[in-house]
């Protein structure tokens, strides 16, 4: 038997919902594109999002989030100063022109990658924390793995040109989203708009316009290159919900900043974070033969849901839990379910566990316990 609690959810507009990722069809200039929601990962748009395509200088965010890991990790500082190599002032296209044997901080240098793409700086960096640009896209693609970027070869950490140099809008989506949730202190950087360097003798201008213009922008790379054509990966917040919306191979610069607005408005119109929370507060469940006589129950894990902004405001939430439970009680078994519909439509399930282990009394307890109970009796 099970106990049902049934209600209104409590919202507070902040596990996964299955959107579809093609609801309509949206006018977007491009030969991939993607949208994806930070918090949960959900995509709620796609074209073409596993097609192998040249990602030009959008490839810097796996740069950047190896440089974020090493800096979180306390490897790597912002005040250490990076030395330029030859090899890494031989890039070419955008960069500071660093002189060989230039020293210039973390800081600075990811500042540079972050506004101005700068090639010379991604390879100084590269060098810096894994001895030499070689290394490090061997740790490009290794971490690439990890994340499940599946379409994805990097052999630079530039994105210039190189045959066989590839990856999606979707894994596109993957390494940028790993990058805006566990290191948020890059909007440091992906968020200016123009600043300096060397002591204001090198101004930056951000090559994402988005920042500048679009409400909420947050970042985060843009990239060209004549076989890639027109790329950008754009993130925006607003009202507590992050957007990531990639667009590849669009025919021009501003086909591909129109397109990632597109697909942002479009998300930011239609969607919203909910936060599931049962009822009312659940109360303990009894456990027989425990060495404790309850057990609390509890949701295990992230209850943020993403939904239709029309399903947010009609939710309701049903919890089924165990009357009993029998000794022993695992501490994070399940006991019970949270269940969150929207119209007669089951939206997610979520678990609830048992919050610590409750252990079975043994033989000798239990012999205690009834001649204290005998005892107290008569």
């Amino acid at each position: 038997m099970k106990k049902i609690i049934s209600g209104l959810m409590a919202l507070v507009l902040t596990a996964v919902l299955a959107v579809p990722a093609r609801a309509e069809s949206l006018a977007v200039e491009a030969g991939a594109c993607l949208l994806m929601e930070k918090t949960t990962g959900q995509v709620l748009y796609a074209l073409n999002e596993h097609q192998q395509l040249e990602p030009a200088s959008v490839t810097k965010i796996m740069t950047v989030l190896l440089v974020m890991e090493a800096i979180d990790s306390g490897a790597l500082h912002y005040e250490d100063m990076v030395t330029a190599s030859a090899y890494a002032c031989s890039m070419g296209g955008s960069q500071i022109w660093l002189k060989e044997n230039e020293q210039m901080s973390v800081e600075d240098m990811l500042k540079a990658v972050c506004v101005v793409s700068a090639n010379d700086c991604s390879v100084a960096l590269a060098e810096h924390v894994a001895g030499s640009a070689d290394a490090f896209v061997a740790k490009m693609n290794q971490r690439a793995g990890e994340l499940g970027m599946n379409d994805t070869n990097f052999l630079n950490p530039t994105g210039l040109p190189a045959q066989g140099h590839v990856t999606s809008a979707y894994d596109i989506a993957l390494m940028s989203r790993e990058l805006i949730l566990n290191h948020p202190d890059i909007r440091r950087f992906t968020t200016i708009w123009m600043d300096s360097l060397r002591d204001g003798a090198s101004v930056l201008n951000n090559t994402n316009k988005l920042i500048r213009f679009y409400q909420g922008a947050t970042g985060l790379k843009t990239g060209s290159t004549d076989g890639a054509l027109y790329c950008l990966s754009a993130t925006a917040e607003r009202d507590g919900m992050e957007l990531i919306a990639v667009v590849l191979k669009s025919p021009t610069s501003t086909q591909r900043f129109e397109s990632a607005k597109t697909l942002l408005n479009y998300g930011f119109a239609a969607y919203a974070l909910a936060e599931a929370r049962p009822p009312e507060a659940l109360d303990p469940i009894p456990v027989e033969l425990g060495d404790a006589p309850f057990v609390t129950p509890m949701l295990e894990g992230d209850a943020t849901i993403l939904a239709a902004k029309e399903k947010v405001n009609a939710m309701e939430v049903t919890v089924e839990l165990e009357e009993t439970l029998s000794a022993p009680v695992e501490a994070g078994q399940q006991v019970g379910r949270m269940i969150v519909s929207s119209g007669g439509e089951v939206l997610t399930e979520l678990p609830l566990v048992a919050e610590k282990t409750v252990a079975r009394l043994t033989y000798w307890q239990i012999l205690e316990h009834c001649l204290k109970v005998a005892f107290m009796g008569g």
